[in-house]
């Protein structure tokens, strides 16, 4: 075996070592004897070929060349372990709860559809729906209350699977607006009017695209006043407190007759899809992100 090569045990007991920094709770930790904790470490210096640890009869340390071992080290133990979890999970086959979660009404038939087709492909994992709010939409897969969430991109930050929906962009302003009477408008307008803000935890990415801070020529954007859900961002257009723009679907999903949508002719499609957090790809998410895509795709009749 070549010099480079270390073992598992060697590996583990080293990285166990440098974290606890005592060889008792190590041997303790690992069920062996301190003599077996000691030894392994003496081998591995010998095949380094410098002290890893300073042992005192009280104190032990990383050396220099120590701390950079294990830096190195630990990264590459977690991704190997994340990699034997992933094959246990696909050799087990697709169980467990999966949670997934919408945000706007429009989203809801895309997601379903996706529920469907997964349930169908893999009977024994049992799926919840939810609902989340613009408030609560990023905390809500940072702390692990959902999975997955369906939402409109760029959601910085997170995991990203193919665009399921695409819309247009239209202006959401109060019903009577002068701007009702204009077959379409420019996102130049947006300087001319205060723009209804999206909450402070909603992704930075996001509200740039979606509320941006200058026109496509520079122009300065007026901030307006911030709703905490979508149907709030809304009233304060109807109240006349700015203007929103959003996506066509609002026009079915939240019709309203004091809240009228002009089309934006310069502005690029909406789109969303399914987003999660990168360390909580299991089997689970991407085999959802598959059944999702699979079943919001357009096919030839006749095909699946």
């Amino acid at each position: 075996m070549g010099r480079g090569v270390l073992e598992r045990y060697e590996v583990e007991t080293f990285l166990t070592l440098a974290e606890e920094l005592h060889f008792g709770r190590t041997a303790e930790r690992l069920g062996v004897t301190t003599g077996r904790i000691s030894h392994v470490v003496k081998k591995l210096e010998r095949r380094i070929g410098a002290p890893l640890f300073a042992r005192t009869s009280r104190v032990v340390q990383l050396t220099a060349i120590g701390r950079q071992l294990a830096d190195d080290l630990a990264p590459l133990v977690t991704g190997m372990d994340e990699a034997v979890r992933r094959a246990v999970e696909a050799g087990r086959g697709v169980t467990g709860r999966l949670r997934v979660a919408f945000l706007g009404e429009w989203t809801a038939p895309v997601l379903l559809k996706a529920v469907a087709l997964f349930t169908e492909r893999h009977p024994e994992c049992q799926v919840e729906v939810h609902e989340v709010q613009l408030y609560n939409s990023r905390p809500s897969l940072e702390d692990g209350s959902i999975d997955l969430l369906i939402a409109a991109y760029p959601f910085d930050g997170m995991a990203c699977g193919p665009p399921l929906l695409t819309e247009r962009r239209v202006l959401a302003v109060p019903a009577g607006h002068p701007l009702t009477r204009a077959a379409s408008v420019s996102l130049e307008i947006l300087a001319d009017h205060p723009v209804v803000q999206y909450p402070a935890v909603t992704s930075a990415e996001f509200k740039r695209d979606r509320t941006p801070e200058h026109t496509p020529s520079g122009r300065p954007v007026p901030k307006g006043p911030t709703g905490n859900t979508f149907s709030e961002m809304l009233t304060l257009v109807a109240l006349g407190r700015g203007v929103l723009p959003v996506g066509e679907h609002t026009r079915t999903y939240y019709p309203r007759p004091d809240v009228a949508y002009v089309p934006i002719h310069d502005a690029p499609p909406i789109r969303r899809g399914l987003v999660w957090r990168e360390a909580n790809t299991t089997a689970r998410v991407r085999e959802f992100v598959r059944a999702a895509t699979d079943a919001n795709a357009v096919r030839p009749a006749g095909r699946e």
